[in-house]
């Protein structure tokens, strides 16, 4: 999942500094995008939900600034694949039952045969209706969006003042 902010402004100004000094430019904004990475690391993990496990939760983390192609990119990311169902929702779907009663046990304090007799339930309500999404990473994307864009005004005011030769 990807979520972009897109300011022509800011997209302008960032063209116009880095004709004048792309290595300067590269710098300044890797390094806002390492602080706008860390930033949507932590919103997208307060908005995840846990079964009490916290796999998904620990799963996330900040990615490394790219460059290529003609763009420079960072963000926060799973490599856990049903991260994207989380976020998404998913349709009406046949559900494995151990993950069920794993989750019945933990978060509603059901044990033996009262547990599976949850999760049977919870799995046909899945089987008729799917499941909602979350949406922490697109919430959290917009969440830090002001955050974000004043975190690369600075970077690009960094790298003005460095090519302008003034103190930063």
């Amino acid at each position: 999942m990807t979520v972009e902010i897109k300011q022509t402004w800011l997209a302008d100004r960032f063209s116009r500094l880095f004709g004048k000094a792309p290595a300067i430019v590269i710098e300044e904004v890797s390094a806002g995008l390492t602080e706008g990475s860390a930033l949507l690391e932590r919103e997208v993990i307060e908005r995840t939900p846990t079964s009490g496990v916290g796999n998904l939760r620990n799963s996330i983390g900040a990615l490394p600034v790219t460059l290529g192609g003609g763009s420079i990119s960072a963000g926060a990311a799973t490599s856990l694949a049903y991260a994207l169902p989380v976020e998404l929702g998913s349709k009406p779907h046949w559900a494995p039952i151990a993950p069920l009663i794993d989750w019945v046990i933990r978060r509603l304090a059901k044990h033996g045969d009262e547990a599976q007799e949850v999760a049977r339930m919870v799995q046909f309500k899945i089987a008729r209706k799917g499941t909602k999404g979350h949406h922490m990473f697109r919430d959290a994307g917009e969440a830090i969006q002001p955050q974000f864009i004043a975190m690369m005004e600075k970077a690009l005011d960094r790298a003005q003042a460095r090519i302008e030769g003034q103190p930063a």
